[in-house]
């Protein structure tokens, strides 16, 4: 999956509560999506804005870092509508 198409899923499916590369604090139980040093990681906050201990994963290859994020807010909105 490319950035184009992580965008695309996220508009047609109504994911909400995430963060790709904004320059921004953290807000509370979001999917979090950064570059750093050539790497992509993905991690999840908590109702405190923090990073989840052990929530974070770190890929060399952007694809890869994308399908996580994307699985990751599938099973937020999942869980939002128990």
């Amino acid at each position: 999956m490319n950035i184009k198409e992580a965008i695309r899923i996220i508009h047609e499916e109504k994911l909400q509560d995430y963060n790709m590369n904004e320059v921004r604090d953290n807000k509370e139980n979001e999917v979090v999506l950064r570059h750093e040093n050539d790497k992509c990681i993905v991690y999840v906050t908590d109702e405190r804005a923090s990073k989840i201990t052990k929530s974070e994963d770190t890929y060399a290859d952007e694809e890869e870092a994308l399908d996580d994020f994307i699985a990751r807010l599938r099973a937020g909105k999942i869980l939002r509508e128990l």
